[in-house]
């Protein structure tokens, strides 16, 4: 290391660097590439590493985000906006769940994290807007597992006037272009050893 020595604010010496040669070697190796990373906790627990050794891995981080980008191009040709409500709020609402809380320091308030954004998002319909939607993080104080996990992801929709017939309709195409653009064009889907149509 190459540089300045100082001391800060708090009384360590340091070094403001202005180059540096690393001179180590990772230690670990990656796993093989032909098994990947096998066990379960870790691959959970080391993403990155995750990643980097199982293709499958790769290829579901990679569908997610092509089915966001498709969600939103879809709901946007459907004449739906696009809106952001508040994560931090100071009233539970939106679904039966529950809460994490947290403090607002300068507010000096207790507030919850959203379990849900479905009470703002009727507030804009409200407020004028006929379609609205959200992509949002919401966060659940409950029991967990590899498919139910505190912190998530949900999509929420509303558009005024529409009944459930008008939903389903809608779902409907949603799912059937959803899965053509994630499947190649393609309808059918292989789950398992079933073909789904």
């Amino acid at each position: 290391v190459k540089g300045e020595l100082y001391t800060t604010n708090t009384g360590e010496k340091t070094v403001r660097t202005t180059e540096f040669n690393l001179l180590s070697k990772a230690i670990l190796p990656l796993p093989e590439k032909f098994h990947g990373l096998s066990n379960q906790e870790q691959r959970y627990r080391e993403r990155c590493m995750d990643l980097v050794s199982n293709e499958e891995s790769r290829k579901v981080f990679l569908k997610r985000s092509q089915f966001l980008a498709f969600l939103r191009k879809f709901l946007n040709e459907n004449n739906f906006l696009e809106v952001e409500t508040p994560i931090l709020q100071s009233a539970v609402c939106g679904a039966s769940a529950k809460p994490f809380f947290t403090k607002h320091n300068a507010l000096n308030k207790i507030c919850n994290l959203r379990i849900a954004p479905e009470v703002y998002l009727k507030q804009v319909i409200a407020g004028g807007f006929d379609r609205v939607f959200e992509v949002a993080k919401c966060f659940r104080n409950e029991g967990m597992d590899p498919s139910h996990l505190q912190e998530f992801t949900m999509v929420e929709w509303y558009a005024s006037y529409w009944n459930f017939e008008d939903n389903i309709n809608f779902f409907t195409k949603f799912i059937r272009e959803a899965i053509k653009e994630l499947n190649e064009g393609n309808l059918v889907l292989t789950y398992g050893d079933k073909e789904l149509d």
